[in-house]
């Protein structure tokens, strides 16, 4: 059976808003809502289709796109490739021009509202921004929370509270203070036993490899609603990863880090490679900086993760 190539678009309006259109009753996954585009054709590349379903379906023309996320997905009666761009400014107003409902909705909705079995790792993807910070090792609870404060000031929304040298009992109070610092502003990840998941339910949880490998067997531990992130280093682990269905990965390390000096680094074409087949947002991590944030843009990732990169100067 061969795969179908789908341009896809995330439109996001100046509100920072994303438009959804309803799939027809009479078509595959008919009734459902999706991210406008459609199919590639034979001698088309993916941004001449994206521009040209963009102008049949909604009367718009992109201006301003990048790539956002790929996803491959097997259906029982057709297999898919989602090549979905992320459209951030265009031309025209978008109206329903074959007769189909539209909606915007804040990316919070997006889980209100049904899509195909293949749009999931896309809603993920859509909520999700391009950095991802992760707190240093070896600051006191004070410096982490101060840091923290400064770092949501500066824009950060996600971020993983990573302290390996705290004691558990002090880890878990700096997590109470820390998702209240977030509350409204950011999406807070945590790292520990999954016993604790009862404790914290407005966090995210990050698995460590070892727990990936662990734990993968037994499938997603919680619903859907929270999310679920692991650290990966290999094709392995990302197929681990898959059969967990976590929303979103680290992989790491791209380059050679101070913290891990040891660690043998993947290099930009082996990051490609891995996550060829990978259909949930990646973040890369070892030795990235926000400049780049395009290049793991190209590499098929969501954005970037990292320690030094992104925590606030002032908090050092």
């Amino acid at each position: 059976m061969k795969r179908i190539h789908v341009a896809a678009a995330v439109i996001r309006g100046e509100d920072g808003q994303i438009l959804l259109a309803k799939r027809a009753d009479d078509q595959h996954q008919g009734g459902l809502w999706e991210f406008p585009g459609g199919k590639v054709e034979a001698d088309e590349t993916v941004q001449v289709a994206l521009a040209r379903e963009l102008e049949e379906e909604l009367g718009i023309c992109p201006s301003s796109s990048r790539p956002l996320i790929q996803v491959r997905h097997d259906y029982p009666d057709k297999q898919v490739l989602l090549d979905v761009w992320e459209v951030s400014t265009f031309t025209g107003e978008p109206h329903g021009a074959e007769g189909q409902p539209l909606a915007w909705v804040s990316p919070r909705q997006l889980g209100d509202y049904d899509f195909p079995a293949a749009n999931r790792p896309i809603v993920a993807a859509a909520r999700l921004p391009e950095r991802y910070l992760i707190t240093p090792d070896g600051l006191s609870g004070p410096e982490l929370l101060r840091g923290i404060q400064t770092a949501l000031k500066n824009g950060i929304r996600l971020l993983q509270l990573r302290a390996p040298a705290m004691f558990d009992a002090q880890y878990r109070d700096i997590a109470v203070d820390a998702l209240g610092l977030c509350a409204g502003k950011a999406q807070l990840m945590l790292k520990g036993p999954l016993e604790w998941l009862g404790d914290f339910p407005a966090a995210g949880w990050h698995l460590t490899a070892q727990q990936l490998r662990e734990l993968s067997a037994a499938g997603r531990p919680f619903p859907r609603e929270r999310w679920l992130a692991a650290s990966c280093h290999s094709a392995d682990e990302l197929a681990l990863a898959t059969q967990m269905s976590v929303d979103f990965i680290t992989l790491s390390p791209v380059l050679a880090t101070q913290t891990h000096p040891d660690a043998q680094p993947l290099g930009w074409a082996q990051v490609a490679a891995l996550l060829q087949g990978f259909n949930q947002p990646a973040y890369l991590l070892g030795g990235m900086a926000s400049s780049d944030v395009e290049r793991a843009w190209q590499a098929g990732a969501q954005g970037v993760a990292g320690i030094r990169a992104f925590w606030p100067e002032s908090a050092r």
